[in-house]
């Protein structure tokens, strides 16, 4: 592929019609599909772009497909418009052993007829693919691979899929780059690409700069005003770095204290903090805009009294939390508030062979709409993900270490406050009232997805209004 490649490609007619019955089992199955508990309907094409052509020994095809499924109850119309995925397949005449564990399935009809599809991340020639369109800047039908011109990208890097489980899929190129490919894609700038790309230009070094991106401009819906969709993000790879929930865990099993990291860790949230402060607008809440936010917390709140029977005893002393903040904006305080990373916690983090703390994916909660992701919120909202976070890891242990977890949370927030100016516990209003809903959004996940862990977010919610039920 040249430098700068550009070319127009041909999708074969009837392409997703035959795939559709593979799909409708395959895509479920996939941990990164949103739409678990209901089935899929059907499919709409949002694109196709043809990388390989099938007529060769291996064929690879880029799809973004809208996976039609019915509502649940109280939800409206019968079937939802779909969530929108990217999909990377790829063709062969039959699968090698090595690639048995990426079958889709064996086409019986139309274009492919004959041939076996898989998820083509797993094979070593689409994923070189991908990273030499990438360093080329190559523009394939409506697929648009760019990169920072200041980076190198090196041809010949080895890629190999990240298997652990992940909302999306990641692929390390020769321990140099990780490719991340996000798979329920929506239009407009993504977190994931527009925070790290401010934090670059201001020069913060917490935050991996990307060095490549793919968008696509689709016409989904027609028109001029169409919003491209951001595809996937290249960012240096953070080479023999520990994730901050595997150390936490690998410390505790260890007996050992984990406050100076936590210290370092509160440092590393602040100084990013303070980058986007100056890299983004930030804005003013008055009573208004805290009310309209109080108002989405005691509805998060109604709704897991009833999902969650649980909850009902401790329902008055969560609501006096956000009537706490509520009352507070009344009288007149007003907070700042800016772009933050989202969905902070122990995950996020990696912590390299120097010790130095890095935050990485600022996609934010993807249940959630990509306006609402990039509002201004206030820094506390990250700041509580981090503390329910150190709670978390300290409970997951047996017998759990409730000691450790607040030995961590206070260091923490006193790392935040040497290099922010700002201790947020100076704030215990706004910090009690985010990690209220922060534990009351966990309610609902345990009790939905991991009943055995429910007692864990019950734990913070007791002790969030211990003072209300004295």
């Amino acid at each position: 592929m040249s430098e700068a490649a550009t070319r127009t490609v041909t999708t074969p007619p009837g392409l997703l019609a035959s795939l559709e019955p593979l799909l409708r089992e395959w895509l479920p199955r996939q941990r990164w599909f949103a739409g678990k508990g209901r089935p899929v309907t059907g499919f709409t094409l949002v694109q196709a772009t043809e990388l390989l052509p099938a007529t060769a020994k291996l064929g690879l095809y880029h799809l973004l497909v809208r996976a039609h499924q019915p509502l649940l109850p109280g939800h409206g119309g019968a079937e939802s418009p779909g969530d929108c995925y990217q999909l990377l397949i790829g063709v062969r005449e039959a699968l090698p052993p090595r690639l048995a564990p990426a079958l889709i399935g064996h086409v019986d009809a139309g274009p492919l007829a004959g041939r076996t599809v898989y998820e083509a991340l797993h094979d070593t020639r689409p994923a070189e693919l991908l990273l030499e369109a990438l360093r080329t800047q190559a523009r394939i039908g409506g697929l648009r691979f760019e990169r920072d011109p200041h980076q190198e990208i090196r041809g010949g890097l080895v890629p190999r899929l990240v298997t652990a489980e992940q909302s999306n899929s990641s692929v390390v190129y020769g321990d140099t780059f990780i490719l991340k490919l996000l798979r329920r894609i929506v239009p407009g700038i993504n977190p994931d690409l527009e925070l790290p790309l401010a934090l670059a230009r201001e020069g913060c070094t917490r935050v991996p700069p990307p060095t490549a991106w793919l968008v696509a401009d689709p016409d989904d819906p027609p028109g001029p005003t169409a919003e491209p969709y951001v595809l996937a993000v290249l960012q240096p790879f953070v080479q023999g770095a520990a994730d901050g929930w595997e150390l936490a865990l690998r410390e505790l099993a260890k007996g050992e204290d984990f406050v100076a990291e936590a210290r370092a860790l509160g440092r590393a949230t602040a100084e990013v903090h303070t980058a986007l402060a100056r890299a983004l607008p930030t804005v003013t809440l008055g009573h208004t805009q805290l009310h309209a936010m109080v108002e989405g917390m005691r509805e998060r709140l109604e709704a897991a009294v009833q999902a969650v029977p649980a909850l009902r005893p401790y329902a008055d002393g969560l609501r006096s939390a956000y009537s706490a903040l509520d009352e507070l904006a009344a009288e007149g305080r007003t907070w700042t508030a800016q772009r933050v990373h989202g969905d902070l916690h122990l995950g996020q983090c990696l912590r390299s062979p120097d010790g130095d703390w890095s935050l990485i994916d600022f996609e934010g909660e993807p249940a959630r709409p990509l306006s609402e992701r990039r509002m201004p919120q206030p820094v506390v909202r990250d700041v509580a993900g981090m503390l329910r976070s150190f709670d978390y890891a300290a409970r997951s242990v047996d017998p759990p270490q409730p000691e450790w977890a607040e030995r961590c949370r206070a260091a923490y927030c006193s790392g935040y406050g040497e290099a922010s100016g700002r201790d947020p516990r100076t704030d215990p209003v706004l910090l009690r009232a985010y990690e209220t809903d922060k534990a009351v959004y966990e309610v609902v996940y345990e009790a939905r997805h991991r009943p055995e862990w429910l007692a864990v977010p019950l734990a913070a919610v007791h002790r969030l209004t211990a003072s209300d039920l004295t």
